[in-house]
């Protein structure tokens, strides 16, 4: 919207899911910065799904929740009201009806209805009739209108199981961008052809993602890939996606039929696999100098099995057994040679993690990781701090006894100079042990 060769900004409706509320503002502002989006979130309440912001184009709506997954649907405002008479007298009191009427007075269209926490008993087309001042003159299409106005309703719930029927706020306005929600379908782990009992759910492993910044045609990396659920992620929103996991039988799967890479021929997104690689971490083979823009993943908790790296437990036992022959060949140059491991700590690993994240990102580049923590330990968490990265975010999923946290850090190099805590034992207690048993 131009006027006197200046920009004026237009008002536009959020309209969230009301799940995952902390992961909700991240995602919102990981993508507005994406897209270099300056956003006022002065009125964002977790405790509500709409958010009204101002932006200078449809373009601007579009590019950033496209890809949202917290996100129903963005709509052009056009007005508000406790109820249908103070709707229409505030979409015919806005200072852009006119223009907005006239705008898509000639385009097909239909009307929609969206409802939070309740559903109306009242008619329908009876409601649809009371908005005949827009004098539309186009056509109606119910399959595919060229634009679609929607009634936002919200309602106030009788109780917990027994929704509202009369709605106490509603909102009008023109559809722009709906949210990335049918990815959920897509992705869902029922479907996937390859899968274990640590892939990782769809929908937080999408926004994952999308906090991380997941952009198309950049290196994203997860050296604790598994059965690929973050791969499958990164490959969805675009970027060329490289794993790693200690457990061959991870990356080996189960059959032609049954691996990561029969995933990603599932979704039609081969070209976006480059590999993954049986590795340990700590003795990772990537080259050094090789630059990777997102590091994505979640790192063993050390509860299917303790968590474990290369290396003898009590070396001074394993000496001379590298040298073990079988039929003439050194064993560990066997196909079928399993090397030797050593118990690890998770707070080791996470050390490493961000070590390896500050040497390997670019300035900007994310590091997002699941971390979790006892809830019952009534001592603060310690998150990991390392001096190059800054901490963004510290999104928290919460269950019975125990949470998990999504960390999200940012390289800023060596000129950062933030707080560090490397070689810290974060934890009192060990969250496996703890885990099995029921947090006693």
């Amino acid at each position: 919207m131009q006027k006197m060769g200046y920009s004026i900004k237009k008002k536009y409706l959020v309209y969230m899911v009301q799940v995952h509320s902390n992961f909700r503002m991240a995602e919102l502002e990981s993508l507005a910065d994406l897209y270099q989006l300056e956003i006022d979130f002065s009125l964002y309440d977790d405790a509500s799904p709409f958010l009204i912001v101002e932006l200078d184009n449809d373009k601007q709506a579009r590019d950033w929740i496209k890809r949202s997954m917290l996100t129903r649907a963005i709509y052009e405002y056009w007005g508000e009201g406790e109820n249908f008479d103070q709707l229409h007298d505030s979409i015919q009191a806005q200072p852009f009806f006119k223009q907005y009427k006239s705008e898509y007075d000639h385009d097909t269209f239909k009307f929609e209805f969206e409802s939070y926490r309740g559903s109306s008993r009242s008619n329908r087309v009876k409601q649809i009739e009371s908005f005949s001042y827009l004098e539309f003159q186009g056509k109606i299409n119910m399959k595919s209108p060229q634009q679609v106005f929607t009634v936002v309703e919200e309602y106030e719930p009788v109780s917990d199981n027994e929704p509202g029927i009369v709605p106490i706020k509603l909102y009008f306005g023109r559809l722009v961008q709906r949210g990335d929600r049918l990815s959920l379908e897509k992705y869902d782990l029922k479907k996937r052809p390859y899968k274990g009992t640590t892939s990782f759910e769809a929908e937080l492993s999408l926004v994952s993602a999308n906090i991380a910044q997941v952009k198309p045609g950049t290196l994203m990396y997860d050296p604790f890939a598994g059965t690929g659920s973050f791969l499958c992620s990164g490959g969805h929103y675009g970027a060329l996606v490289i794993g790693s996991d200690i457990d061959g039988r991870m990356i080996r799967g189960k059959g032609a039929q049954q691996n990561i890479n029969s995933n990603f021929k599932y979704y039609g997104e081969c070209s976006r696999f480059l590999d993954v690689l049986t590795m340990d971490f700590t003795h990772n083979a990537l080259r050094s100098d090789l630059v990777i823009d997102t590091i994505l993943c979640d790192p063993p908790y050390g509860i299917r099995e303790a968590i474990k790296v290369l290396g003898a437990k009590n070396p001074e036992k394993f000496i001379g057994k590298e040298n073990v022959e079988i039929d003439g060949q050194k064993a560990y140059e066997r196909r079928d040679y399993i090397p030797t491991k050593k118990p690890y700590s998770l707070d080791a690993l996470l050390d490493d993690l961000l070590q390896y994240a500050s040497e390997r990102l670019p300035l900007g580049g994310r590091l997002a990781f699941w971390m979790p923590t006892a809830n019952d330990e009534n001592i603060e968490t310690i998150v990991p701090l390392h001096s190059n990265l800054e901490l963004k975010y510290n999104c928290v999923q919460e269950f019975n006894k125990w949470s998990r946290r999504l960390l999200v850090y940012i390289n800023r190099g060596p000129g950062f100079d933030g707080s560090t805590n490397s070689g810290q034992k974060r934890s009192q207690t060990n969250f496996r042990d703890r885990y099995f048993s029921h947090f006693n």
